[in-house]
C-alpha cells in the first residue's frame, strides 16, 4: 500500500502516527481480514435491483422511553434509541453507543438512507450524559450534528479510535474526546474501566478517506459486570470473539449488530449476519446480547423484518433461548438479568 512518509506523497487527513499491525502509515487495517468493496462492486450491487422495499414510517411496539435519572447496585439497562444508538446505565454511569438522532445518515440533508421510525427517546428526555462512545466514523455511527447538540447540553467525555476526533473537532472543537487505540484501556469514574478491542470493519466520511481513521469495539468492566459493545464487525471467521474472551473471560451482556448483511458477497467482510451474531454471542461466552443495527435506516438489500425471523432461526439452530439474545426496538428497555 502507498506509505505516508515521503515528501509528495499523499498523507492522512486524520492522524499522523507510527506504523502498526494495523496501520500502514496512511491507511488503517484488519490484519489478517479483507478490505472493502471496490467502487465497481459497490455499482454492481446498486445495480443489481435485489433490493426489498421498507415500509415508511414505522410505528416502534413500545413508546417513547423515559429513561430515569440513574440506575445503580447490580442494576444494568440498554434503552433502544434507533440502529446502533442506545442508552447503557449502570453504575450510576449514562453512557449512549454511536449517538444519531438525525434524520438521514448522509453526508447530504436531502437524500441518502432516512430514519423509518422516530428516535427511541426523545433527544430532550435524556438524562445527563456522562460518556459518548463512538465506534467508527461512518454516518450511521458518528453523526456530528447529535454530537453537538449533546455538547451544548452537557459537555460529555467522549471515546472513539484514531483519526475521528479530528472528524468530530470539526463541528465541536471544545469537545471533551479521549483518543484510542486497539489495547488501550482506560479509566471512568465510578469504578468504571474500558478496554479498546479490534473488530473487523473499516472507515471513510467521502471517497478519498477510505480506512483513514480507525474503527474498534469496546469492553467496559463495571461493579455490575462486564459489557462487550460491538458497533460494527464482520465475523472474520470468530477471531475477534474468541480473542475477547481468552482475554475478558465473558460477558453479562455483549451489545452486537446482526443487521444490514444483503447481499452477502458484498457485505461479508463487513456487516455479520444473524447466524454469524449467534456465533459470536457463544464464541465471547455472553450471558445475554441487546441486538442491534436492524429496522431504523436502510442501508442494505434485506426487508425490514428479515434480520429478526433469522434470528429466531439461528437462535433455535444453535440452542439457545430467544430471550438471551434480544433484537431491541427503538423505546424498548431491556433490564440485563443478573448473572
Amino acid at each position: 500500500m502507498t506509505s505516508a512518509s515521503g515528501s509528495g506523497k499523499k498523507k492522512n487527513p486524520y492522524y499522523q502516527g507510527p506504523a502498526s499491525d494495523h496501520f500502514d502509515g496512511l491507511r488503517f487495517f484488519n490484519p489478517g481480514g479483507v478490505g472493502p468493496g471496490s467502487p465497481l462492486d459497490l455499482l454492481k450491487w446498486q445495480f443489481a435491483g435485489g433490493r426489498v422495499r421498507w415500509p415508511n414510517p414505522v410505528i416502534s411496539a413500545f413508546p417513547s422511553a423515559k429513561p430515569d435519572r440513574h440506575v445503580f447496585g447490580d442494576q444494568m439497562r440498554v434503552t433502544m434509541v434507533g440502529h446502533a444508538s442506545m442508552l447503557v446505565q449502570i453504575a450510576g454511569l449514562n453512557m449512549l453507543t454511536d449517538p444519531v438522532w438525525s434524520e438521514r445518515v448522509s453526508p447530504f440533508r436531502s437524500i441518502g438512507p432516512k430514519r423509518v421510525v422516530p428516535p427511541g427517546i426523545r433527544f430532550e428526555d435524556l438524562p445527563p450524559i456522562d460518556l459518548v462512545l463512538v465506534s467508527h466514523n461512518h454516518y450511521d455511527h458518528l453523526d456530528l450534528v447529535t454530537l453537538a447538540s449533546l455538547q451544548a447540553r452537557q459537555r460529555p467525555k467522549i471515546v472513539t479510535p484514531l483519526g475521528n476526533d479530528t472528524i468530530i473537532r470539526r463541528a465541536v472543537p471544545d469537545a471533551e474526546i479521549v483518543v484510542v487505540d486497539w489495547g488501550d484501556r482506560i479509566a471512568v469514574n465510578g469504578g468504571v474501566t474500558i478496554d479498546v478491542e479490534p473488530c473487523h470493519h473499516w472507515s471513510a466520511r467521502g471517497m478519498g478517506d477510505r480506512r483513514m481513521a480507525l474503527w474498534a469495539a469496546f469492553v467496559l468492566t463495571t461493579p455490575a459486570g462486564r459489557i462487550y459493545h460491538v458497533g460494527d464487525t464482520g465475523f472474520h471467521d470468530g477471531i475477534n470473539y474468541e480473542a475477547v474472551r481468552q482475554k475478558h473471560g465473558g460477558f453479562r451482556l455483549a451489545i452486537l449488530p446482526f443487521g444490514a448483511y444483503e447481499p452477502r458477497w458484498f457485505m461479508k467482510g463487513q456487516h455479520q449476519n444473524p447466524v454469524e451474531a449467534v456465533k459470536g454471542m457463544k464464541l465471547c461466552n455472553a450471558a445475554y446480547v441487546a441486538g442491534h443495527h436492524f429496522a431504523t435506516f436502510q442501508l442494505t438489500d434485506e426487508g425490514i423484518d428479515e434480520p429478526v425471523h433469522a434470528l429466531d432461526a439461528a437462535l433455535k439452530a444453535e440452542g439457545v433461548e430467544p430471550d438471551r439474545f434480544r433484537p431491541l426496538r427503538a423505546g424498548e428497555v431491556f433490564d440485563v438479568p443478573v448473572v
